[in-house]
């Protein structure tokens, strides 16, 4: 299959990669650094410099790609958790327009699955927004895979594990591979402690 990551350098897609590549995939991955660019074909990726935001690029780039298949694993986050009220509007505009313009771009290149990650978690603030950007991604019959709180190598909680829900980050890339063809609906993936533990509905 041939699939199109974005976010292919985050603490998801990075993991992703390898074991996509692993499974015969042929994966461009996608990044807005051009830093990146090496790291990511060492991993087995076709690099992909591209700006979700600028709409006409990325249809270019996706459609040039012919994927069967989109993931959607960016997020626009800060290093540090402290800083995290700081980002806000930066990461809603991410599950916005970044995911409107990356639907539009995986229609126009005839993708035939798109995947797309969340939180497993009521947020603080923001709570319209993620349930917005969910409602796009099941509207094109695609997948919303609802991740706990990350934890585990890059992650913000390296050296603790956070409150449930939570997922280990290494876990979290392995389950997502077999949900590349799921039917469409949302899933949730928490540690398998917490099979029982109470999520958003």
């Amino acid at each position: 299959m041939r699939i199109f990551l974005a976010g292919a350098s985050g603490v998801i897609g990075s993991r992703l990669v390898p074991l996509l590549v692993a499974d015969g995939h042929d994966v461009a991955g996608m990044t807005r650094s051009g830093g990146m660019a090496k790291p990511l074909g060492d991993l087995g990726a076709e690099p992909v410099i591209c700006d979700v935001f600028d709409l006409e690029g990325l249809t270019n780039a996706v459609v040039a790609f012919r994927p069967d298949a989109v993931v959607h694993e960016l997020t626009d986050l800060p290093d540090s958790l402290n800083d995290l009220g700081e980002y806000g509007a930066r990461n809603d505009r991410m599950r916005s327009e970044g995911t409107r313009n990356l639907i539009a771009a995986a229609t126009a290149a005839g993708a035939t699955h798109f995947l797309a990650q969340s939180i497993a978690w009521t947020p603080s603030r923001g709570g319209e927004v993620v349930e917005a950007h969910e409602q796009m991604v099941l509207a094109i019959d695609g997948v919303v895979v609802r991740y706990g709180q990350l934890y585990g190598p890059s992650t913000f909680y390296e050296n603790e594990i956070p409150p449930q829900p939570r997922l280990q980050v290494d876990d979290a890339a392995r389950r997502t591979v077999p949900l590349l063809t799921a039917p469409s609906g949302i899933v949730t993936l928490v540690d398998s402690d917490e099979s029982r533990a109470p999520l958003r509905s």
